[in-house]
């Protein structure tokens, strides 16, 4: 934000505008001739052409606004930033997102299930300004796309990365569990919180997703699963991204809610059904609402003053007025 710290010089901007009336309005102001030399030509001077007019209209600019800048520098200009800086420490949370091919399933309409699970992770993401969040997106293998951090530019630009089969074509939510613990283990934040994403069975990887919730839960951290999907029959589409090839067809599965509901319990956590992408946001703020400490907060102000840089172009411009009528006009007076 732009302020002045002496804004009391403000108040002779209406003088240059008084100034310029007379100067260029004014009906009884009397008359100017501006006229370069070499139109000279022994007894007359040959007609204006409009190069010069349009010199002379760049030279009275340049005077005019150069007047202004010396105003404006008189009143202190500076550009204020404020800042909020944090006192407190905030949660350090983990999404792990399911990128199997069934996440393609097209029951959430207007969007597949991985699109919606990836919009309602980046609004979560926006609204979370002091937690550090990390994400893990698993298929048959499972992948570390984040560790935990406050740069959320640089969370929601690898959250654009994550891509349907990346991974495979299995799920193996223990592994996926496991990669989210192992990096907030060493966290010294005051609340450890794994979110996880999935429609799918536990198929692939070889750790339990039991057994990783009580390794989580023994290091506390809390997991909130959230399972993803209708029981109707759902069409489903997507692109392998290592062959580019097209799937298309019907998909009729379900997820394990038993297993997820003993993975919450398990880690002291909480257990959602998400069956549209309503649900979804619902179940997203649910948990933003309930993921909270308290937060200690000081406004820092910054000031630049631009002092220097206003003063340097404001002779530039009267400098440009003077070069333009005494060297290409080449007035005498």
């Amino acid at each position: 934000m732009w302020v002045f710290e002496a804004p009391a010089y403000l108040l002779l901007l209406p003088l240059v505008a008084v100034l310029f009336y007379f100067r260029h309005i004014w009906p009884d102001r009397g008359g100017k001739l501006s006229l370069p030399v070499q139109l000279w030509k022994g007894m007359s001077f040959q007609s204006s052409v409009w190069s010069v007019r349009f010199l002379y209209a760049c030279a009275t600019v340049g005077f005019w606004c150069g007047m202004v800048l010396l105003i404006l520098v008189l009143a202190g200009p500076a550009l204020v930033q404020r800042e909020r800086v944090y006192l407190s420490r905030g949660i350090d949370i983990m999404f792990v997102l399911d990128e199997s091919p069934t996440m393609a399933a097209q029951d959430f309409a207007p969007d597949n299930r991985f699109e919606s699970a990836r919009a309602v992770v980046r609004e979560f993401v926006r609204r979370r300004e002091n937690d550090a969040i990390g994400l893990v997106s698993f298929a048959r293998d499972a992948a570390l796309r984040m560790p935990p951090t406050v740069d959320h530019g640089a969370l929601l630009a690898a959250l654009e990365q994550v891509r349907i089969m990346d991974l495979g074509d299995g799920t193996a939510i223990g592994n996926a569990l496991a990669v989210a613990a192992l990096h907030l283990e060493t966290s010294n934040a005051p609340e450890r919180v794994i979110v996880l994403l999935t429609d799918g069975i536990n198929n692939a990887g070889e750790i339990l997703p039991v057994t990783a919730a009580r390794v989580a839960a023994q290091k506390g951290i809390r997991i909130y699963t959230i399972g993803i999907g209708t029981e109707q029959d759902a069409i489903i589409e997507f692109e392998n991204p290592h062959t580019g090839r097209l799937f298309r067809g019907r998909f009729d599965g379900g997820y394990d809610e038993a297993l997820l509901r003993d993975i919450a319990e398990i880690s002291g956590g909480s257990y959602f059904h998400a069956g549209s992408s309503g649900t979804l946001q619902a179940v997203m703020q649910s948990i933003d609402t309930v993921e909270t400490v308290e937060r200690r907060v000081r406004i820092e102000v910054q000031r630049q003053p631009y002092h220097r840089e206003w003063m340097m172009l404001a002779l530039g411009l009267l400098m440009l007025d003077f070069l333009i009528r005494k060297w290409l006009l080449r007035e005498i007076l």
